[in-house]
């Protein structure tokens, strides 16, 4: 290596570091704010006086789930005169056909349940928020996605607080249906419960704005009507409506100890296409709210708190950067004779990873999770945070200079079934991407062992289970997905009303565009589009 390289490659890799140095503070920072203790109202209201609640459940081709979601909902407990509840159905297969017959079943019983249909999915999820909530009769929206099962308290839980007409949100914590599914949803159980114990919980205890979460929230209308409502200029229209209602002087509230359960992702198709949507959503909000933000009169506290928030999804890029500079480093520091500073470095390097690891760990130890499952969990969260970096830089650069594109690419969900019935059926750029970024990671680590780089070997073996765990992952799914028409095929004929006869097997479909198998009663649009 020349000493012009060497001394280029160290330079990017120092500003690498200092650029996700601020990112690892957060995290300590977070933990301290959260520590802080502050009291939310839990009068409850009196019965007579109860409010009318509009609970709504945005729908798009949520076959395996949907019957459980509206079951859940219509056993709230509330007032029947006061509850009415919305499905606001976008589908376009036979989620349609199983979410009518259980609101039927329902309003048999008496509950106001309506099956709301739009003729086109303008706006996707924000625009069938907003058009059930020009129908609705409430003067709050809880809303619930379809992965979330209520439970029957949940409406008087989120209550109280609204006892302050300041209030326009509260929040509840997100729980998990299958934390132990597999190693990814794991992973995640700990990155959500560090999101709302330490982020949401650390920015609401510290009175910065944070967010709604898209779900698992109740909202007053007036505060919708007075931000200005839902709009669907971003990807995540919770997290941009968030900051422009407390931008007009809304308070929101954050209750951990109200949990929703909600199932975790369970596969690496349905991961990325989340955390993509997150992570463009996130920038894209970041460009319509921060110039206004900044300009504005609020604390430098809150300013500040709201860039690193909004922004958070750009660590993503640099940690990808990070890992293919991992041994060019070190063999720039051999070739200029100053390997003696390698501890230095890797001081800098875990100060700028190390604090990760303690804010899963504490999120793991604050859940009462037995030291064995966090010895186990803690390294796979960070695994799946590397394995993410790959679609997540797309989706982020994507947010920051690409065009404003808002097509809504909502999760896969499984339900109780063995796996998704929507599943992709082609290699995707990402895939490609996932196993030749592990491929070079598993060359760094032979070249580390070889030449005794102990210090490095730790963490390109890290990096490289990520990328290799999410790729061979999402090629194991490529190869059931084989196998999906016949389990479509078996998904309607459990789901038809009795007497109907079995379908006959019939071809599959493939979207060109997307390559997604498509069955029952048509194409699923918008799935897993480029972020």
């Amino acid at each position: 290596m020349t000493p012009a390289l060497a001394h280029a490659v160290l330079g990017a890799t120092a500003l690498v570091l200092a650029l996700l140095l601020p990112f690892a503070a957060h995290r300590t920072y977070l933990l301290r704010l959260a520590s802080r203790r502050r009291s939310v109202e839990r009068t409850p209201w009196e019965e007579s006086s109860l409010p009318v609640v509009t609970v709504q459940l945005p729908v798009y081709n949520e076959l395996p789930v949907v019957e459980r979601l509206i079951d859940a909902a219509c056993a709230l407990d509330y007032p029947r005169d006061r509850l009415e509840i919305q499905v606001l159905d976008d589908s376009t297969d036979a989620t349609v056909e199983v979410a009518a017959r259980c609101v039927a079943r329902w309003r048999a019983r008496g509950v106001d349940v309506q099956h709301v249909r739009r003729p086109e999915r303008t706006g996707y999820k924000a625009g069938a928020l907003a058009h059930g909530a020009a129908r609705a009769r409430g003067d709050f929206f809880l809303v619930l996605d379809a992965d979330f099962v209520a439970p029957p308290g949940l409406i008087r839980a989120l209550l109280p607080p609204f006892r302050d007409d300041r209030v326009g949100m509260v929040q509840a914590r997100w729980d998990h249906l299958n934390p132990d599914e597999n190693w990814l949803t794991r992973g995640q159980s700990l990155l959500l419960d560090g999101h709302f114990l330490f982020e949401q919980g650390g920015r609401w205890a510290g009175e910065r704005f944070f967010n709604f979460n898209g779900t698992a929230g109740m909202w007053r209308r007036s505060c919708i009507e007075d931000a200005g409502g839902w709009e669907h200029d971003t990807l995540t229209e919770d997290l941009d409506l968030s900051y422009r209602a407390q931008m007009a002087g809304w308070r929101f509230e954050y209750l951990d100890d109200v949990a929703v359960p909600a199932e975790i992702p369970s596969t690496v198709t349905a991961l990325e296409v989340q955390q993509r949507r997150w992570a463009k959503g996130g920038v894209q909000t970041a460009r319509k709210v921060l110039p206004r933000l900044l300009a504005g009169p609020w604390p430098l506290r809150v300013k500040a708190e709201a860039v690193v928030h909004l922004l958070g999804h750009v660590a993503h890029p640099l940690t990808l950067l990070l890992g293919l500079l991992l041994l060019p480093a070190e063999l720039a520091r051999q070739s200029l004779g100053i390997d003696r500073f390698l501890w230095l470095d890797l001081g800098v390097f875990g100060a700028a990873t190390v604090p990760f690891l303690v804010f899963y760990a504490a999120a793991g130890a604050r859940r009462g999770r037995p030291r064995r499952w966090l010895l186990r969990s803690v390294p796979q969260t960070l695994a799946v945070g590397i394995g993410l970096s790959a679609a997540v830089s797309r989706a982020v650069v994507s947010g920051l200079v690409g065009p404003r594109d808002t097509r809504f690419v909502r999760t896969p969900k499984k339900g109780g079934l063995p796996r998704s019935v929507y599943q992709p059926r082609r290699l995707r750029a990402d895939l490609l991407a996932k196993l030749a970024l592990g491929g070079v990671q598993l060359g760094y680590a032979a070249v580390a062992l070889t030449a005794g780089f102990w210090g490095t070997l730790p963490f390109v073996v890290l990096f490289a289970a990520g990328y290799l765990g999410l790729g061979v992952g999402e090629l194991r799914e490529l190869r059931r997905a084989r196998r999906s028409l016949p389990l479509l095929d078996r998904v309607h004929d459990e789901q038809r009303p009795h007497g109907e006869p079995q379908r006959e097997p019939r071809p599959e479909r493939l979207r060109p565009d997307t390559g997604l198998v498509v069955g029952l009663e048509a194409p699923v649009a918008e799935e897993y589009e480029p972020a």
